[in-house]
């Protein structure tokens, strides 16, 4: 029953959890402690064989499995997973996920004002982003640091509606909109605003756009997940075996976070694959995770 691994995953995840961040001193001081312990939470498909008619995404032409993940932005570890078919909600995985006083950040996927609502009563906090013309009624303008406008900010306001006077407003209240400039540009030219709303009121504009950016971690989390821990290629049919791989890959995962004292890398993983294979000795394996603890060296101007 890959539901049992639940448990394991958790106590491993509450474990990795409590290390201090790594990398980045400035993790632990400053206005990064802040976000240190923030968390994305998205969605990743795995596609499925036809047969597995479970796994129905679309239209009975495609199969998928999804996997639903909480992961660590800053400290670099996964701390929640479920899978479910292709179909599966997004919002209501996220719901599973979200644990009383967190801090969550989303993308357009779950824009849902309900789930705003949920969240705040939770309570946790978030930063989610919306479509670039959702409506909204500004109650308060907010002044913009030199560290907001260095960032891109262009707007920074606390709402006295979320959603137009034809819709039933969102009952999380107070929230807040930062508009962020992106690099993109509509046909016109004017730059592609990233349109956040939170429920932290404070966080520095500046720090609300970096939280949504750093939700590009859980992005390269997947990336590991499928490229080098093999869940691209399904090694089962059943919804429980899809399960037991993904829950495997994460514990895997885990423990060589543990282990290593930081996020796991390519070679860390193919050196104890070597190691398990009889191709590499136990020293050389605590050579490399000494290697590992050793501070970077200075960068070269």
């Amino acid at each position: 029953d890959a539901a049992l691994l639940q448990d394991v995953i958790s106590e491993l995840a509450l474990w990795a959890w409590t290390q201090a961040p790594h990398g980045n001193p400035a993790l632990r001081t400053g206005d990064l402690a802040l976000l240190q312990d923030l968390v994305a939470i998205d969605g990743s498909l795995l596609p499925a064989l036809p047969r597995m008619v479970w796994a129905v995404w679309q239209d009975d032409q495609h199969r998928a499995a999804k996997v639903h993940v909480a992961f660590a932005a800053l400290r670099q570890v996964p701390v929640g997973v479920t899978v479910t078919a292709g179909n599966g909600s997004e919002r209501k995985q996220a719901r599973a996920l979200v644990q009383p006083g967190g801090f969550y950040v989303f993308d357009r996927g779950y824009v849902d004002y309900e789930l705003f609502a949920d969240l705040h009563a939770l309570p946790c906090s978030f930063v989610a982003r919306v479509k670039e013309d959702a409506a909204y009624e500004v109650g308060q303008e907010q002044a913009l640091s030199a560290a907001a406008r260095a960032a891109g900010v262009t707007q920074d306001v606390v709402l006295r509606r979320l959603g137009s006077a034809h819709h039933r407003p969102c009952a999380a209240q107070p929230l807040r909109v930062v508009r962020v400039a992106t690099d993109k540009r509509h046909p016109d030219g004017t730059p592609v605003e990233m349109v956040l709303v939170t429920n932290r009121l404070d966080l520095e504009a500046d720090l609300i756009a970096l939280a949504y950016r750093y939700r590009w971690t859980v992005e390269l989390f997947f990336r590991w997940l499928k490229c080098i821990l093999g869940c691209r290629h399904l090694l089962s049919q059943s919804e429980n075996g899809v399960q037991l791989q993904v829950y495997m890959a994460l514990i895997a995962s885990l423990l060589i976070s543990l282990w290593v004292g930081r996020a796991p890398t390519k070679r860390t993983y193919e050196l104890l694959c070597f190691y398990l294979s009889g191709w590499a000795s136990p020293q050389e394996v605590l050579t490399h995770i000494d290697r590992l603890q050793l501070p970077a060296p200075p960068s070269k101007k």
